[in-house]
């Protein structure tokens, strides 16, 4: 919705702690100082009157929402000649709208951006600005090399990095204490939760998993049970029978009432699962989701109305075989349309959310856990942040052993309702197809989207 403001590829990890930040990809204790690029003058000859207008499009939760408003009027105030108009709203659907508003050369100026909408809307580095040619007002001397290259196409910076993120288990442990069952962690325990939410009550759930999630859940599961990425070089690298095998298993974990099958999630007729009122009041008592994500779970069980205060913790990586599972991408970056009439100040304002002190400050970890040197340096030293997502954050980068390819998140994989994943991972729910036929689909239709 449009408001006024009235109202993958390796990357370079450092060792982390369970409660210690880290800037994504890099290994610096200190960090450079975060030169403030933009002047206050620097936007006062942009047009002839020195008005400027922008839009600001991103899809979040609501404290994403609030923290971003929030630094806009700042960034608003700092520079009373920019006016700029905020874009937001939940993820399903956003990609569809967004992806139609970039090719068709209606993009907002400065855009939240998935890491894949490099490759897969820069039509080879066209469709978003060059942003290493507003360095003078953008300081990317912040961000690791590393995690700049990964935001490039043909040799142009598409995007600044704005985090890494990877996939753990939370639980809500009000629930679990309710039941009387042991929180997940490992198969056996998961599958006992299972008997023990049916017994309790049919409509509770130790974990939901939709579609999307059980793509995701899916290679978690193969790479623990043999170690592989899921694709490497453009080739899967997984054989027909082992792919059946986590399909099978996904299958058991619905006959053992360990997830709600996918008809039964979108008889919920929720948005999204923290939109979901089987999530805010305590029937799903788990999910597996990105750590840059936890905030808007906790909150939603929280401030629930009918069941306030529930306790939202951490879980271990839930052991399901021999090895360790998971992998880490750059979560989002933030990119500036190349349609744009003022791109210098959309890129300062970028600059003012990630590297400069008063937005780094309102914003702290809603988009998790910051890439910016400068950011993490002022977060650590004023002990700014969601400690949750700094702790999910500190423990997905210690355990995932694996990085996202590049094709994982294409929009003809993960589009909803149309991508294969929802295609796949629905008519396997519903019984329309079997493990067999489902491994067989899955496969086609990645290897389609990798032009094999």
């Amino acid at each position: 919705m449009r408001r006024s403001m009235k109202k993958a590829a390796a990357l370079t990890m450092a060792a982390v702690t369970a409660l210690s930040l880290t800037a994504c990809g890099g290994g610096k204790t200190e960090a450079p100082a975060a030169a403030d690029k933009s002047a206050d003058n620097a936007a006062a000859d942009s047009s002839a009157d020195g008005k400027v207008e922008l839009v600001f499009s991103w899809w979040g939760g609501d404290s994403r929402h609030e923290a971003t408003e929030k630094a806009i009027a700042a960034f608003m105030e700092k520079y009373p000649n920019i006016s700029v108009t905020p874009e937001y709203g939940a993820w399903s659907g956003w990609e569809e709208k967004q992806s139609l508003n970039i090719l068709g050369g209606n993009a907002a100026d400065v855009m939240q951006i998935n890491w894949n909408w490099i490759e897969a809307y820069s039509n080879n580095g066209t469709n978003f600005a060059n942003l290493e040619d507003y360095s003078d007002v953008l300081d990317l001397t912040q961000f690791p090399e590393s995690a700049l290259e990964l935001c490039k196409a043909d040799g142009k910076l598409m995007a600044v990095p704005v985090a890494l993120t990877g996939r753990l288990f939370y639980w809500n442990k009000t629930t679990f204490d309710e039941v009387g069952c042991a929180i997940p962690t490992d198969t056996d325990s998961l599958l006992a939760a299972g008997e023990a939410f049916k017994a309790y009550n049919e409509d509770y759930y130790p974990l939901a998993l939709g579609e999307y999630d059980r793509m995701i859940f899916l290679v978690y599961y193969l790479e623990e049970m043999y170690n592989k990425p899921w694709v490497a070089d453009g080739e899967i690298q997984y054989t027909a029978e082992e792919i059946q095998e986590g399909m099978d298993f996904i299958c058991k974990l619905e006959e053992a009432h360990v997830i709600p099958t996918i008809a039964t999630l979108q008889g919920d007729m929720a948005d999204s699962l923290d939109k979901n009122a089987k999530w805010i009041d305590g029937k799903y008592a788990g999910i597996y989701e990105w750590d840059s994500s936890a905030s808007k779970f906790e909150k939603a069980i929280v401030e629930s109305t009918n069941k306030p205060g529930q306790e939202f913790v951490i879980g271990e990586f839930i052991d399901l075989g021999p090895n360790k599972g998971g992998f880490t991408k750059i979560s989002m970056g933030l990119a500036v349309s190349a349609t744009s009439a003022h791109p210098k100040e959309a890129a300062m304002l970028i600059n003012f959310l990630l590297n400069e002190d008063e937005g780094i400050e309102i914003s702290a970890t809603e988009r998790g856990i910051p890439c910016s040197a400068a950011a993490v340096k002022l977060l650590n030293e004023k002990g700014l942040g969601n400690a949750l997502v700094k702790e999910a954050n500190a423990k997905v980068l210690a355990y995932a052993p694996f990085a996202l390819d590049t094709k994982f998140e294409h929009n003809d994989l993960k589009a909803n309702p149309d991508g294969v994943y929802y295609k796949v991972f629905g008519k396997l729910s519903a019984g329309d197809i079997d493990s067999a036929k489902a491994a067989a689909d899955l496969m086609d239709g990645v290897n389609e989207c990798m032009g094999n």
